[in-house]
């Protein structure tokens, strides 16, 4: 069953900065953000400072604030500020396209934007019209817009906050899924410290004198728990980065402050593996790598180990859960698994009609556990069916093992059916991953005249052109670790995959690329 902690019934999150203050870590740096080093408090009286100029601005209980942001000092202030006067940050992507922003706005009944300076013009624009939507402009002065630095100057850094109840509306966060527009998913003020005890303590064991660096940005689910919460709550330090997730300003701000635990995605810890030996010293500081957003293959796994004598805990969490809800320990890795149920979550194996299938399975997974949100805003049908009760369908297919472990078989629209038989996308391309050719690789179903097949798109190395040759070889090289069945009939060489901002396989636009190829 899963645990649920009795928690006050008036509870604010924005009070994990106090916390830190009653424990003496006022001068401790809380953030190191590009911008500047916030120390805890600095970060209590930029959050008052935020609170006071949000409510300034009229901002009410529970009303919406988007929030534009890359990982600077303005995006916890303005995040926990909101939270403290009880209303409701909604952080979104500032890689996001204009049509999804115009959404954002309208959608959450924002109003007020809390965006980059050059993202101003835009916002501005799609929300044109709309005389009640308020601008602010953050990391620099922008026309039409309050400037951010000077509003919160002008702020008392005092604010009481607001007597919230612990399942009040908290933040949200967008979750896009490959069709229709994003969805907002509702999350309450107690979701954060669930995570916070149940993962970030009783899994990875966090601790006051961790360093926390996370390639994925504070608007992710998964980044919003590593770069904020999970250091605030353990009266840690984050290290934030701004700009796209390089390898090489990673390493910068690896070498520069030194953190013990590495957050990123597959598709990072594939691209950092590629760079020279000039890139192995910017992690002797860290005791141990976390990887989630997409299943880790395993021979990512094995050469980072193997180059930096460091593992890589690979664990599955949705938007929905607010983080991670099965995983793997440190020290205690299960190669090409997500490991374990967390402690507070309960896992099941359903099949296609909901009946849960006990023992070694495959099947639909569900998960349940108190950081589940509440909703998705105005989208009751999708609520209905993806929130059954205590139990969240996950839209992943999985297997459990007959050692308890789950393994990840692919999402349940991704899975491929070819000749009656089901194949795995993820299983295939971990294994073209283990050929030496292979950089990276994307496998999708496709339609033939009429009958289903397997294509790749792969990635080749530098020094292996892809050609008919090598196609027929990964052909046989499946065919030979896999069942007969399981090879890429069509096989695509191609400069680079298309992903989203965080690194995920955008698998419908490759369908979409071998439908025009077959036009």
């Amino acid at each position: 069953m899963a645990i649920t902690a009795v928690r006050p019934e008036r509870f604010n999150a924005s009070l994990l900065v106090e916390r830190n203050l009653e424990a003496g870590r006022g001068d401790k740096p809380a953030f190191h953000a590009p911008d500047a080093t916030l120390t805890y408090e600095e970060l209590r009286r930029a959050t008052n400072r935020a609170g006071n100029l949000l409510a300034e601005l009229g901002v009410r209980r529970e009303d919406r604030v988007l929030m534009v942001l890359d990982d600077t000092t303005a995006f916890p202030a303005i995040f926990l500020g909101a939270m403290r006067i009880g209303a409701v940050p909604v952080p979104v992507s500032p890689l996001d396209k204009a049509d999804n922003f115009r959404h954002f706005v309208e959608d959450s009944y924002a109003r007020v934007v809390v965006g980059e300076a050059a993202l101003i013009p835009l916002l501005r624009e799609v929300a044109a019209g709309d005389g009640s939507v308020t601008f602010v402009s953050a990391n620099g002065p922008a026309d039409g817009a309050i400037d951010l630095a000077e509003a919160l100057a002008a702020q008392s850094d005092e604010l009481a906050p607001a007597p919230t109840h612990r399942d009040d509306m908290a933040f949200w966060l967008y979750s896009s899924g490959s069709t229709g527009r994003p969805k907002g998913v509702v999350h309450l003020h107690h979701d954060i410290e669930v995570t916070c005890e149940c993962y970030a303590g009783e899994v990875l064991g966090l601790r006051e004198d961790d360093v926390m660096f996370s390639t994925t940005k504070l608007y992710h689910a998964y980044g919003l728990g590593n770069g904020l919460s999970f250091p605030l709550y353990f009266g840690a330090t984050s290290v934030l980065l701004s700009g796209p997730p390089k390898p090489d300003a990673i390493a910068a701000r690896l070498r520069a402050h030194a953190p013990t635990v590495f957050f990123s995605v597959p598709a990072l810890f594939a691209l950092m593996l590629r760079e020279g030996p000039g890139f192995d010293d910017a992690l002797r500081s860290v005791r141990f790598c976390v990887s989630a957003a997409e299943p880790l293959p395993p021979v990512t796994f094995e050469r980072w180990l193997q180059r930096f004598g460091l593992e890589i805990v690979d664990g599955i969490g949705s938007t929905e859960m607010l983080h991670i809800f099965c995983s793997n320990r440190p020290g205690a890795i299960d190669r090409g698994t997500t490991g374990r149920p967390v402690p507070g979550y309960d896992l099941r194996i359903v099949d296609d009609e909901g009946a849960e299938l006990p023992g070694e399975a495959v099947g639909n997974l569900e998960v349940r556990g108190d950081s589940c949100a509440a909703f998705y805003w105005h989208q009751h049908e999708k609520t209905k069916s993806c929130m059954k009760g205590d139990w969240f369908s996950t839209g992943d297919r999985y297997r459990r093992t007959v050692d308890g472990l789950y393994a990840y078989e692919g999402r349940t629209d991704d899975m491929l059916k070819i000749g009656g038989l089901w194949v795995s996308p993820v299983d295939m391309e971990n294994c073209l991953l283990e050929h030496p050719a292979v950089h990276a690789v994307g496998v999708v179903g496709a339609a033939v005249d009429g009958v289903s097949r397997i294509a790749a798109h792969i990635v080749t190395a530098p020094d292996r052109p892809g050609d008919d040759a090598l196609a027929d070889e990964l052909r046989e090289w499946c065919k030979t670790r896999l069942r007969r069945y399981e090879y890429p009939h069509l096989v695509t060489f191609v400069d680079d995959l298309p992903r989203t901002v965080n690194g995920k396989v955008q698998r419908f636009a490759l369908r979409e690329q071998v439908a025009s190829a077959g036009d």
